[in-house]
């Protein structure tokens, strides 16, 4: 793969709940497709603590903690009779599909991770579920980064010196309608999942993870892209 690609994330983050959650945790790692995720516990900081890239620089990616990896890229989950796709997680996920970051100013941002080799696939301008009006996608490997612009009146919104910061997370899932009846029967009023929607991008679906599921950030699961 040609250009930088994500070692590992490193989360703020428990391992008894992703666990509930149906991923598969040893010894506070989890790993998906490509990318390995550290959960370094609750108390180690906010959301996404830093994340470890191959063939990038490192330092901060206008604010984002970066490290830098030397290491092979993963081959991925192995495919086995129960799990054709190639996942290995019984709830179904197959790989990472995007890291959300925000950034109060989106082309500031832009330019400093092109600096540093990360490169960018395009931007969008047009109304998102989230309120935002312009997002930037590089592609990291198997893995998305989108940036997105705040949107006006939220936190951080008027402050456009402030550095870009990491949000959340989302995973492509096999069969998105059987994870949904599954994460519903736990013991959360209606489940810890979120109703099935559809995707901003067309042909796919999501639902995002309610915060009573604990899982330190906000979490999503996706259909595949189609074909």
């Amino acid at each position: 793969m040609e250009g930088p690609t994500i070692d590992e994330l490193v989360l703020a983050a428990d391992a008894l709940p992703w666990r509930a959650a149906g991923f598969e945790v040893d010894d506070g790692v989890i790993d998906v497709g490509t990318v390995r995720i550290r959960l370094a516990g609750a108390d180690a900081g906010r959301r996404i603590v830093r994340w470890t890239l191959r063939g990038a620089p490192g330092a901060e990616l206008d604010g984002l903690p970066t490290s830098v990896s030397t290491g092979p890229t993963a081959a991925g989950a192995d495919p086995g009779p129960r799990h054709p796709l190639g996942h290995r997680h019984p709830n179904g996920v197959v790989r990472l599909d995007h890291v959300v970051a925000f950034s109060p100013d989106l082309d500031r941002t832009v330019a400093a991770l092109e600096r540093d080799g990360l490169p960018l696939r395009r931007v969008r301008e047009g109304p998102t579920p989230a309120g935002a009006m312009r997002q930037a996608f590089f592609r990291l490997g198997e893995v998305i980064l989108e940036v997105v612009e705040n949107p006006p009146g939220t936190p951080g919104a008027e402050d456009r010196a402030r550095e870009a910061r990491f949000y959340g997370i989302a995973f492509v899932v096999a069969d998105i309608d059987a994870l949904a009846e599954e994460l519903g029967e736990l013991p959360v009023p209606g489940g810890v999942l979120g109703s099935v929607r559809d995707a901003v991008q067309p042909g796919r679906r999501i639902a995002t993870m309610r915060r009573e599921a604990n899982l330190g950030l906000p979490v999503a699961f996706m259909t595949a892209p189609p074909e």
